[in-house]
């Protein structure tokens, strides 16, 4: 049987390491990144945030793009209820862990290197690996090569082991000598990303050292992924999800450990021009035995579900060229996402590097990245939680061609997930600027309120890809692949043209919060088209109504709450400063206004959807 549907996707991404920053969201049908993760949070969440190497995958699920194949139906009835939510506790719990070590990893990177140009030079570098990985071979594993390996462990008579083998065999030769390339052409890597990276000598030397310790886990990221869907295919989903957390936590050490030698950025000012070679070095290699260690973790778990590599070479012949046949709107979907990811970086660094030089830190592309990473949050936890329990219903339906059910399991996942997305989107709004102060204070007010404004611009674009990453998992359900690669690449394209618009207008300090508000505009757009190529699916009746009025109850209800949010805490921040303490009171009593408002007044606006969730968290409470 087709494993339990799992986390977030990936159009979280390539950050993700892990998450963010890869994260699929809006568009690419795997589990929501990370910025600077893993492949996983895989694939990217979306056309411009980097999710770098390192994050959960999720097993395969029948819903995602493969080959158009339907996967049989359980086996066995004891494949279902208990071990599906057992087996989902279990990702969903590594998937938090992993969500929550990732955003301390990145407080703290952005405590030792601040966000001005050696921040963004090392950003650059770390998001090069997912980046290659994705543009290569990452899209076709995610897509078609694992639902292959699932069903060669059905039908072949070794259970899938020569598959798997081959696999993993050819994995390790293709990425090896893609590593060895790029480590080559590193210079030319960073200029494709970032131009003014490149033509400061400085930042440019720092940055191809970066990059020359990122880029062989390229190799660790796609080894980890195929050990990780053997073991889902073998109906152990543990590892996979659990074991980007021991990345994190090895990137956490390094930079506890350059900043227990050098001080945080407040206190050494620590650029491109005075870092160290040892500490290049130390943050170099700490960052490459992060993906090592991740990958070679899985080794135990392999042995203990019976499985022991062993290199093969007779590829030919055995269906791996066929199966790669069948990647191509993958792969073309993911070359539509980096394309809008260049962009973006290239112009983000840019408008970072003029904002730096007039002595505005953090209104570049890392500031752009850790508002990017916040802002994803509340989907990877909240929509994908209500979609890993909506999806297999949703494909049951679509598979018997029952068009009324995926209707209404269409709606409830929209309304429901509404609920807690729409205050959040407006929550940024209201309390953007005092979230970064408590989180990255370290890197100085004016990164910090920097990165505030960033993530406040991002705010209310939430709701639209929110909804995009809903209605995409019908088409998913009904096996079509080829509409979310269309959508991807308008959503792409928006947010491309939304950039360069923003980057040639606005001044330097703002260029890339404009950016961030386009990129809700981007989806805003790409919502409008899915939603009427789906309703052309389900026979031309996929009425808006009922949606509709959820949410506009729910902006009616969040409006005054952040409005009476952020004033006070604009309030608080005035009172006791910008530092730490004033953003941490700001934030707390910003947080308190809000939920009470927002409840006040959605109960008076009679949210259906949410009087229904407060029943159920009573009734698991007791009350």
């Amino acid at each position: 049987a087709a494993p339990p549907a799992q986390t977030q996707h990936a159009q979280q991404a390539p950050h993700t390491r892990q998450a963010p920053h890869t994260p699929g969201t809006a568009g690419m049908p795997v589990a929501p990144p990370q910025p600077p993760h893993g492949p996983t949070a895989g694939l990217p969440q979306g056309p411009a945030g980097p999710q770098p190497p390192g994050g959960p995958q999720g097993p395969v699920r029948p819903d995602e793009p493969g080959d158009g194949t339907p996967e049989p139906p359980p086996a066995k009835a004891s494949r279902g209820g208990g071990g599906i939510l057992k087996s989902s506790a279990i990702m969903a719990a590594g998937t938090l862990v992993s969500r929550l070590t990732g955003f301390l990893r990145t407080v703290i990177i952005t405590a030792a290197l601040g966000a001005a140009m050696l921040g963004d030079a090392y950003t650059v570098a770390y998001t090069l690996p997912t980046m290659i990985y994705m543009l290569s071979i990452g899209g076709g594993l995610n897509s078609v090569f694992v639902p292959q390996l699932v069903r060669a462990m059905k039908n072949d008579d070794d259970g899938g082991v020569a598959y798997a083998n081959r696999l993993l065999t050819l994995v390790m030769v293709v990425l090896g000598a893609l590593v060895a390339l790029s480590v080559v052409i590193a210079p030319l890597l960073i200029k494709m990303l970032s131009v003014p990276i490149a033509s400061n000598p400085d930042a440019n030397n720092v940055a191809v050292t970066f990059a020359r310790y990122c880029l062989p886990t390229i190799f660790f990221m796609g080894v980890h992924v195929v050990m990780g869907q053997i073991l889902n295919a073998r109906g152990r989903f543990g590892a996979m999800m659990w074991t980007p957390v021991l990345n994190n936590i090895v990137i956490i050490a390094t930079f506890g450990a350059f900043i227990w030698v050098y001080g945080t950025y407040s206190t050494s000012q620590m650029g491109v021009t005075t870092i160290t070679p040892e500490g290049v070095r130390l943050l170099g290699i700490g960052t490459l035995l992060g993906l090592v260690v991740q990958a070679l973790a899985m080794i135990p778990y392999l042995r203990a579900a019976g499985f022991h590599f062993r290199p093969r070479f007779d590829w030919r012949g055995h269906g791996l060229g066929k199966a790669a046949k069948l990647a191509k709107w993958t792969i073309l979907f993911v070359l539509a996402n980096q394309a809008g990811l260049i962009v973006v970086t290239q112009l983000a660094t840019a408008a970072g590097a003029s904002a730096a030089d007039a002595g505005n830190d953090g209104a570049g592309i890392m500031g752009y990245n850790n508002a990017l990473l916040i802002w994803q949050m509340p989907q990877a936890i909240i929509t994908v939680s209500v979609m890993a329990a909506l999806l297999p219903r949703l494909s049951r339906s679509a598979h018997d061609g029952d068009l009324a059910a995926v209707r209404d399991d269409l709606s409830h996942g929209l309304r429901t997930s509404a609920v807690a997305i729409v205050p959040v989107a407006f929550g940024f709004v209201a309390l953007g600027v005092p979230m970064c102060l408590v989180l990255f204070s370290s890197a100085g007010f004016t990164a910090a309120s920097s990165m505030g404004f960033i993530l406040m611009a991002f705010g209310l674009g939430l709701i639209p890809y929110s909804v995009q990453y809903v209605v995409l998992r019908a088409f998913y359900a009904f096996e079509d692949t080829r509409t979310p690669f269309y959508n991807t690449v308008i959503v792409a394209a928006g947010n491309a043209a939304g950039a360069a618009l923003c980057f040639l207008l606005l001044p330097s300090r703002w260029a890339v919060a404009g950016m961030a508000g386009f990129y809700g505009v981007a989806y805003a757009i790409g919502v409008v088209i899915a939603w009427k190529r789906l309703s052309r699916k389900l026979d031309g009746t996929l009425p808006a109504g009922p949606v509709v009025r959820t949410y506009a109850r729910l902006c009616l209800a969040s409006l005054p709450a952040a409005l009476l949010a952020g004033g006070t805490a604009y309030g608080a921040v005035r009172l006791l400063g910008n530092g730490f303490t004033g953003g941490a009171t700001a934030l707390v009593a910003g947080s308190v206004v809000l939920g009470v408002v927002f409840l006040l007044a959605a109960k008076r606006l009679r949210v259906a959807e949410l009087t229904a969730m407060i029943g159920m968290v009573r009734a698991k409470i007791g009350r």
